[in-house]
């Protein structure tokens, strides 16, 4: 069993055109690095994403309700928890959890900020409070002081917390330190935005012999080869998922090689449908986080016999060797990639690269 703490995952994913995360002036999100433009995609939509997919969903679980509308939440997890435990008490715990002293909620209450809810963390303290009649707020929460382990374990069962973390500033909602690092994906070279101007014709004014469009307006977007780099704190893993072993842990941790390497935010995705797999994903088990974003300080340089795909995969290559060597690191890594690389072991399908993982960097 090996005794490295971080999963790091490198992956390099050419998208065709496409705008995948715009900005407040509905332009695509950008970035300086290296003293160009790089289009970004943020590490928040990319998150988003993963966590709402069909293949979390199949594979790691739930993911949480992410809201202030407390109104809204309360409907639901009455709802859902009906037949366990009386709405008066359900209401109570969301209160709790969300304010400082003790409020109504009703149909338009609001919280402060969004903040990810779990209907097992309320479901916990429902039953801590039934069985308690004598609970106050000031009273649960020194009692979730002494007793934070079945607490944890409730929270378990949503496992993007345990990824993610969350940030409590009020009520007795636990504050939990996230196990995952995802950066801001950007392309690996400079990118000079092109401009789609388009129309929409009114079908019933065309049919009565008017001329023109019913709509005109422009829309941003680019194509690009892209770096995703995340990085997986395994022992905070296992912590949040209630003491979990280090193999539970990386069968968790190979579900997120898949996710980085398939799934795609769905910004304007009707228009452009650039739904492209990653080209090149190398996963390695570290001491430290490490990303290998400097490999692309110096954007790449296009060759028109293979664009800039290949480039930046030689390109990351070399700086990952360099790292390796020059740090003197000794990481277990693999990588998956269809084409021919200089790293080995390097799978050529993606399931051997997540059953490498899955199996603590064993077996080629």
């Amino acid at each position: 069993m090996s005794d490295k703490n971080y999963l790091n995952v490198h992956v390099l994913i050419s998208h065709s055109p496409s705008c995948l995360n715009r900005d407040d002036m509905n332009m695509q999100k950008s970035a300086i690095f290296g003293g160009v433009r790089r289009v970004r995609v943020s590490s928040q939509s990319l998150k988003r994403a993963m966590r709402r997919s069909d293949y979390y969903r199949e594979h790691i679980g739930l993911p949480t309700d992410r809201t202030r509308e407390l109104g809204l939440l309360k409907q639901k997890y009455v709802q859902a928890l009906a037949g366990q435990y009386p709405e008066d008490i359900v209401v109570k715990v969301i209160s709790y959890l969300a304010f400082d002293n003790d409020q109504s909620i009703d149909d338009k209450t609001r919280a402060g900020a969004v903040a990810p809810w779990t209907v097992h963390e309320v479901a916990y303290l429902c039953g801590l409070l039934e069985t308690n009649s004598d609970l106050d707020r000031k009273k649960l929460e020194k009692l979730l002081e002494k007793e934070s382990a079945p607490l944890r374990a409730a929270l378990a069962k949503t496992p993007d917390i345990a990824f993610s973390g969350r940030m409590a500033t009020s009520g007795l909602m636990a504050s939990i330190d996230g196990a995952l690092s995802l950066a801001h994906a950007i392309t690996t070279h400079a990118v000079d935005a092109d401009i789609d101007w388009f129309t929409a014709v009114d079908d019933l004014t065309a049919e009565s012999g008017e001329t023109g469009s019913g709509h005109l307006d422009t829309q941003e977007f680019s194509a690009g080869v892209f770096y995703r780099y995340a990085s997986l704190n395994l022992r905070q893993l296992q912590e949040n998922m209630g003491d979990i072993t280090r193999q539970e842990a990386l069968g968790m941790a190979q579900h997120l090689v898949q996710l980085l390497a398939t799934v795609v935010p769905d910004a304007k995705q009707h228009s452009f449908a650039a739904y492209n797999p990653a080209d090149f994903v190398l996963a390695s088990l570290s001491d430290m986080p490490i990303s290998g974003a400097n490999a692309f300080e110096k954007p790449i340089c296009n060759d028109k016999k293979s664009g800039f795909l290949e480039p930046s995969i030689k390109a990351f290559q070399n700086y990952w060797q360099d790292t390796y060597e020059g740090y003197g690191l000794n990481d277990r890594y693999a990588a998956y990639c269809r084409k021919e690389t200089a790293i080995n072991p390097c799978f050529t399908a993606l399931p051997d690269l997540k059953n490498w993982v899955a199996n603590d960097g064993q077996g080629q």
